[in-house]
């Protein structure tokens, strides 16, 4: 089991510090809902998640392969709902993987990046689009 210790710093900040490492983050209600945006949202953290997920996995899956996928990338672009109870609504996420990759590997590595956990929990609640370049 993994903690991380979250805690209010006033202003609508936040800072969460991950139990193993230490590593922090902070972040900031957003500028169109009362926060400045001086740093990530807590639902650009979700949709952060998602990117770094589906690459991660991608990572692991060709590291065990002994492939080189550095330079892949993620753009994830986050819509909230317009009306109704605030949530996110979409995420639609752009990936990149390089030139040098074959289409075998390039057929794999999408398959396991549809298996990356983060997608799997959220594709319930609202609507995920991966689009290959």
């Amino acid at each position: 089991m993994t903690t991380i210790d979250c805690r209010y710093t006033g202003d609508l900040h936040c800072e969460a510090t991950h139990g193993p490492s230490g590593s922090q983050l902070h972040t900031d209600a957003p500028s169109d809902h009362d926060g400045l945006g001086e740093s990530f949202s807590p639902t650009d953290l979700l949709a952060t998640s998602l990117g770094t997920c589906v690459l991660t996995v991608m990572g692991i899956t060709a590291k065990r392969r002994q492939w080189d996928v550095r330079g892949a990338t993620a753009r994830v672009e986050k819509r909230m709902t317009q009306s109704g109870p605030r949530k996110i609504e979409k995420l639609r996420l752009h990936v990149h993987l390089p030139e040098h990759c074959t289409a075998e590997q390039r057929r794999l590595l999408m398959r396991m990046a549809n298996e990356c956990p983060v997608k799997r929990n959220l594709e319930q609640a609202l609507t995920i689009e991966l689009i290959w370049a």
